[in-house]
């Protein structure tokens, strides 16, 4: 059966339901070009997140940036040395836990420190002068206060990639070895590591 010619009350009628949603796409750039920068974070991309992408950044660059305190972590595969931090921003307090590069060597060593053990050691400061000059792996930053995404956005730009996630969107950008997640528009976690791991 044919369908009836459309109107021009239909064809208005379309016009105002495209005219919404233009509006709405607009309306959402305008508060993302509006939402205030994390200061802190545009100067950490040439301080911390680009030298972590070039697999390049030392403990010691990471503990000028956010003081902290160095962990022996037992793990079945080994056991890991992780720095945590806890940084008080404009916007709330953010945790930070890094991971450090280590070599078969230096595993087998904290194995036999570690012994039998399975519950996690702090180090002393002594050690975290020691391995000052190791690389950090991986570096997690969460946000225990709420932090939109599009602060992230203005701080860092629009990301490359945007993927659903069974807890809600995942931001990518490649270049920085940067992934966040995301839940209802607000940030959950900073992931980042070295470029050349997110090739993999």
């Amino acid at each position: 059966m044919p369908m009836p010619p459309l109107r021009s009350i239909h064809w208005l009628l379309f016009a105002a339901v495209a005219v919404l949603f233009f509006s709405l796409a607009m309306w959402m750039s305008r508060q993302s070009d509006r939402a205030e920068p994390l200061a802190w974070l545009v100067d950490w991309q040439e301080a911390v997140i680009e030298p972590l992408a070039e697999q390049d950044l030392t403990l010691k660059q990471l503990n000028e940036q956010a003081p902290g305190e160095l962990w022996l972590q037992p793990r079945a595969e080994g056991p890991r040395l992780v720095y945590r931090s806890e940084q008080s921003r404009d916007e709330g307090v953010w945790r930070l836990e890094a991971e450090l590069e280590l070599s078969d060597s230096e595993q087998a060593s904290l194995a036999t420190a570690l012994g039998t053990g399975t519950e996690e050691q702090p180090l002393s400061g002594e050690m975290l002068e020691e391995m000052s000059g190791h690389r950090v792996a991986v570096l997690n930053m969460v946000p225990m206060a709420e932090v939109s995404a599009a602060r992230l956005a203005a701080s860092i730009g629009p990301p490359r990639l945007r993927l659903r996630t069974g807890e809600g969107e995942a931001w990518v950008y490649p270049q920085q070895g940067l992934s966040v997640h995301l839940s209802d528009g607000r940030l959950q976690l900073l992931h980042l590591v070295p470029r050349e791991a997110m090739k993999h």
